[in-house]
């Protein structure tokens, strides 16, 4: 098994469970590794799952650098559903048919968001509105305007149509949300879409097949209080 020194610092690629904020995994491994200092390099959302970048020791330096770097994501969205948080956290609100959308209109659509886009992040989300997230405010009802993005698209292919279910691969710059792409891409196909399933697959060098599971990091825990418990 790999030696860590999480001191001197170590960069840890974490495949993140569905339902886990980005901070409970953060926590996890430090807790069960006993880290003094680690951070995450771009936070991943609950309903979603995949890659995180957990940095340790003196590489927390190098979290921003990471951060800036090019995301890719796979997954899906359901077209003719939209839901005010545009991904599953909250409940379908409106509903419109989509029988009549096609296979050649659904690649036109994803295609047309290819480049540099301007993009309205989502109320439910953690931007920062007057010091305050701005999933908090959503979470209590209250309305809050939030500015346009620029961000880039550099690849948006659609993998498999399953009506009412559009599989896709999407890379994207720093700032990118899906969930907002998801719903851009409804209401350009003027049916309404939300994003039902997320997974993070790279971060610039970084993938997920070279992440640990959290069971992994229990096996490393072990192997270290063995290793300790042999040299005292």
């Amino acid at each position: 098994m790999k030696e860590y020194d999480f001191e001197a610092g170590e960069i840890l690629l974490i495949n993140k469970p569905l339902h886990w904020t980005s901070f409970d995994v953060v926590k996890k491994v430090r807790n069960q590794l006993r880290i003094k200092k680690i951070g995450h390099a771009g936070t991943l959302d609950p309903l979603a799952s995949g890659l995180l970048i957990l940095c340790t020791g003196k590489f927390t330096k190098k979290i921003e650098e990471i951060q800036s770097q090019e995301k890719e994501y796979t997954g899906h969205f359901t077209i003719g559903q939209t839901t005010p948080s545009f991904d599953l956290e909250t409940a379908v609100d409106q509903t419109c048919d989509y029988q009549h959308i096609t296979e050649e209109a659904i690649r036109t659509t994803a295609a047309s968001f290819v480049g540099q886009i301007d993009q309205v992040p989502p109320l439910f989300s953690a931007v920062k509105i007057n010091g305050e997230r701005a999933y908090t405010l959503a979470r209590r009802g209250e309305e809050a305007e939030i500015k346009a993005k620029s961000i880039h698209i550099k690849a948006f292919e659609i993998t498999a149509i399953e009506l009412p279910v559009v599989h896709f691969r999407v890379v994207c710059s720093k700032g990118t949300y899906i969930r907002s792409l998801a719903r851009d891409f409804g209401v350009k196909l003027g049916c309404g879409a939300h994003l039902s399933q997320l997974v993070r697959t790279r971060i610039g060098e970084f993938h997920l097949d070279q992440a640990l599971t959290l069971e992994d990091i229990q096996n490393i825990r072990q192997h270290r209080q063995e290793q300790h418990a042999g040299n005292s």
